[in-house]
């Protein structure tokens, strides 16, 4: 496919900020390879703090109202035919399908009504030009690169990026010092994640928490306003467990999600689910220790295995996407509190000897 005429490009992305994250390689791709295109990504209304950050990368959202059997958001206010219709009228010239196999998608791109598409089809179906099968046993990242290398875009590696700006960094130090914390002397849990099945249990948190407290180290809650409910309940069960006020600080609904990125950016290390959160602490090169219950290790890993420990427990169900797990959990039980505090220990160890 020849893309020195595209100037103008849908990209569909429907996902959550992790996921966004994910995809910025190919992003980049793009920017690159096609210099003088205005690219447009199809993707959540909450999308708007990912264009916001990566405005180097998408010039502008189209929000997506979702469809039916697309779990990130359903069309629940009847607007799918209207924004296709508004979608058609601005003409692209290529819709690029950036959103899974393309068993739910690739239709939904169609209606976009570009001259041109590209992206995946499940594996063992035919591929017409511009596509190529779903890459399945590739990283998230690899897997969109995979096809911006098929359309002949070079790109600078599988490297996930979360650019800082000043006003997060000064936001997050103003915390800090209300706080009376000191850049790299605390340790940053997050125990909160989108999906219930997908958070490792809020007691597993506060046994972790507690011993790390018994050493000495504060401790930053961190986590969405969405999340606010669950990290003062773990606030609340880390006081009660004997933990001093002066070392448990709740920062979930006091950030942005910049100011968030920087409390952990500036922090020795970060414990947490497998969500969003984990893939910024990826992008940031910033060391982490992540225990994964439901999600694909193998897709949703971050690439660099010594600087973030992904822990997980085998179970027949997995990878899953359900809200709530209907299997009594096995796969976020089956991590014990010990083998993450061996490998917070494991972390310590491996920053104190890297600044020694």
């Amino acid at each position: 496919m020849a893309l020195g005429a595209v100037r103008s490009l849908a990209v569909f992305r429907a996902l959550q900020l992790g996921d966004m994250l994910c995809s910025v390689p190919a992003l980049r791709a793009l920017r690159a390879g096609l210099p003088h295109a205005w690219i447009t990504l199809v993707g959540l209304p909450s999308a708007g703090v990912f264009v916001e950050r990566f405005s180097h990368l998408v010039d502008e959202l189209l929000p997506f109202p979702g469809a039916p059997g697309l779990p990130e958001q359903v069309d629940s206010r009847g607007e799918l035919h209207d924004f296709f219709r508004s979608a058609v009228a601005r003409r692209f010239d290529l819709a690029l399908q950036l959103h899974g196999s393309g068993c739910l998608t690739n239709a939904l791109v169609g209606r976009l009504g570009a001259d041109r598409m590209a992206g995946f089809v499940p594996s063992g179906t035919i591929a017409p030009p511009g596509f190529i099968a779903w890459p399945d046993d590739l990283p998230e990242p690899l897997r969109y690169l995979a096809l911006t290398r098929a359309l002949g875009l070079p790109d600078d590696g599988p490297g996930l990026e979360f650019p800082l700006h000043p006003g997060d960094r000064a936001e997050a130090a103003s915390l800090r010092h209300a706080a009376g914390l000191h850049e790299g002397e605390y340790i940053c849990l997050h125990a909160g994640a989108r999906l219930s099945s997908r958070r490792w249990p809020l007691e597993n948190f506060v046994r972790v928490g507690q011993v790390l407290a018994s050493r000495g180290w504060p401790l930053v809650l961190t986590g969405s306003p969405d999340e606010k409910a669950l990290v003062i309940d773990l606030n609340r069960r880390l006081r009660a467990a004997g933990c001093a006020s002066s070392l448990v600080h709740t920062m979930a609904g006091h950030t942005s999600l910049g100011g968030m990125a920087a409390l952990v950016a500036a922090s020795r290390l970060l414990v947490s689910n497998d969500t969003g959160v984990s893939h910024i602490a990826a992008a940031l090169r910033h060391p982490s220790v992540i225990i994964a219950s439901g999600s694909d290790v193998r897709r949703w890993a971050p690439l660099d295995a010594r600087r973030h420990l992904v822990l997980s427990a085998d179970a027949p169900c997995r990878p899953c996407a359900f809200e709530v797990c209907p299997y009594e959990h096995q796969c976020a039980w089956g991590v014990e509190p010990a083998t993450v505090l061996a490998a917070i220990d494991k972390q310590l160890e491996q920053l104190t000897n890297a600044t020694a």
